[in-house]
């Protein structure tokens, strides 16, 4: 018997494997913003400090919550990345409730990078200040350079459209349509089956190939009796093996059933 029932070998599209290599820089991309932030935190917080200095407002709580605003943020950044990461991994694996699940974090993922680039386009470091006697946002932006490398700001830019552009292709291309067939479920095939065997599940029925004869038909061993049976010896047709054969009995009248007995003497006259 043949295993009838194979389930066909399926090849992961282009797309998907392009959609899990961006996903992965995504997270690479994360990582560098995150050490970028780290690095720099404390010299933001210092000059969060010097803006406020001499104001009714208290420098050191401003820089705190700041700094744990643009810690927990960029921890929360990273441990989706790295979420998305692990999808991905499913991905490649076909698992179509991984790709939906990726979709609906990438989506958070874009507007929170989104939202990122937009504010540090228009001034990333503005921390409301300007009411009262607190200094004014383009006096914090001020401080802000100055305390910061050169290189931070624009760095910091083009990893933030680096990581939009890289997630936002990687969820088009698992929606494409060269994508779907693979997130489907597998069917198995169905495969005749071969000359003698039977289909799992499925009785043969008599006269096919594999069924148990029944005496009487072709290739079923025959039993004494039955046409094409070899003889024995004193059934009829079989050859004489050298005994004598006696004539069958019969009832017709006339016939007399020989006998080895002698027969009667006759009573003598004298």
């Amino acid at each position: 018997m043949v295993d009838s029932q194979s389930t066909p070998a399926r090849q992961r599209p282009s797309v998907v494997s392009i959609s899990s290599y961006l996903l992965y820089l995504f997270v690479a991309l994360q990582v560098i913003t995150l050490i970028i932030s780290l690095t720099t935190l404390g010299k933001t917080r210092d000059a969060l400090r010097a803006a406020y200095e001499g104001s009714s407002t208290d420098g050191d709580q401003v820089a705190d919550v700041f700094v744990a605003i643009g810690l927990g943020g960029g921890i929360l950044m990273l441990l989706l990345a790295v979420t998305l990461a692990v999808l991905a991994m499913f991905n490649n694996q076909g698992r179509n409730g991984a790709r939906i699940t990726t979709w609906i974090v990438g989506g958070v993922m874009v507007c929170c990078v989104g939202g990122g680039l937009l504010s540090n386009a228009g001034g990333g470091f503005n921390t409301g200040g300007g009411t009262g006697d607190g200094p004014s946002p383009d006096e914090i932006q001020r401080r802000l350079e100055e305390a910061l490398p050169s290189w931070v700001t624009p760095v910091s830019l083009l990893l933030g459209v680096l990581s939009l552009i890289a997630l936002v292709t990687a969820l088009v291309l698992l929606a494409l349509p060269k994508a779907n067939p693979f997130f489907r479920k597998a069917t198995t095939a169905w495969e005749p089956p071969a000359p003698g065997a039977s289909y799992p599940g499925n009785p043969q029925v008599p006269g096919q190939p594999g069924y148990p004869q029944v005496p009487g038909q072709p290739g079923y061993p025959q039993v004494p009796g039955q046409p094409g049976y070899p003889q024995s010896s004193g059934e009829p047709g079989y050859p004489s093996s050298g005994e004598p054969s006696y004539p069958p009995p019969t009832d017709r009248p006339g016939d007399t059933p020989p006998t080895d007995r002698p027969g009667p003497t006759p009573p003598s006259t004298s």
